[in-house]
């Protein structure tokens, strides 16, 4: 097992400011989070039946914003659907290639109809519970993945489902109410892959209120240090055709380059189209 000192290097980098390492029987319950890696390469092994169908009832053992269970889980294992689903992903092939492929939807209608079955009317289709139902799905998605990689499995997020919103919908037969939030690729791992280094602490974690006056020095220095072991290859360096391709392209510049052109706009009108009004 790696241990504390070498796993926050890995995860933040040397510059970060490492806390006193936890002792030994916590490290051993929290490793597994701290090491965590995205998988995007899967062996040609099958998720048994058993198993997915226990990771799916730890994903059910969520918290649940006031015990509504306001989301639902699309588990797709035909290969010809996710075949379909693959155009939609230009970087990898993973969609496609992953045993398994599910999508963590948020879902209103259900609670609309126990409205219904109990003689109730519906008042709450606003912003809210959007919020609600999207969280609901991702703390789903979240200990779902928890639980995988806990078996060994690996898996991958993928938010690419709500650039073809209404043809991933289509596919999936989803009504009025429910939408997805995100897609997540699952299978054994065919390789280890690389941990992806995150902004330091200091950047994220606020006490007792919010300061975000370091962050220029922040974000340099850990520009500098993820550059230096995971550079962003040319492929992913976004918007080339506006920014064209540079030789060093940071985290920073590549996250602001994706923040300047608009994203999803047509997501808003999507859930309008599905019931929630957002007011």
């Amino acid at each position: 097992m790696t241990d504390f000192e070498s796993a926050w290097r890995d995860r933040f980098g040397d510059a970060a400011d490492r806390g006193a390492a936890p002792d030994d029987a916590d490290w051993d319950r929290l490793s597994g989070f701290l090491t965590r890696r995205s998988c995007r390469r899967f062996a040609d092994r099958p998720v048994e039946e058993p198993l997915l169908q226990a990771l799916l009832a730890c994903a059910q053992s969520a918290p649940s914003k006031s015990d509504l269970q306001q989301y639902s889980i699309i588990v797709i294992d035909d290969p010809d659907l996710r075949g379909s689903m693959q155009q939609w992903s230009s970087f990898d092939d993973w969609i496609a290639t992953a045993p398994l492929f599910l999508v963590f939807c948020g879902d209103l209608r259900r609670q609309r109809r126990i409205a219904e079955m109990r003689g109730y009317e519906h008042r709450n289709d606003n912003l809210d519970t959007f919020m609600n139902t999207a969280v609901d799905a991702g703390i789903a998605l979240a200990t779902f993945v928890a639980a995988a990689e806990a078996a060994g499995l690996g898996c991958c997020p993928i938010s690419v489902v709500r650039n073809h919103i209404d043809e991933a919908s289509n596919m999936l037969g989803l009504p009025d109410g429910v939408y997805p939030v995100a897609g997540l690729a699952l299978g054994w791992p065919e390789a280890t892959a690389q941990i992806s280094m995150r902004l330091p602490p200091a950047a994220v974690v606020h006490r007792n209120g919010y300061r975000d006056e370091d962050l220029p020095g922040l974000v340099d220095a850990y520009d500098a240090a993820r550059h230096a072991v995971q550079p962003i290859a040319p492929h992913k360096q976004r918007h080339p055709d506006k920014y064209g391709i540079t030789e060093t392209c940071t985290w920073s510049e590549n996250t602001a380059r994706q923040m300047s052109v608009p994203e999803r706009a047509a997501f808003s009108t999507f859930l309008r189209k599905r019931g929630f009004s957002l007011d």
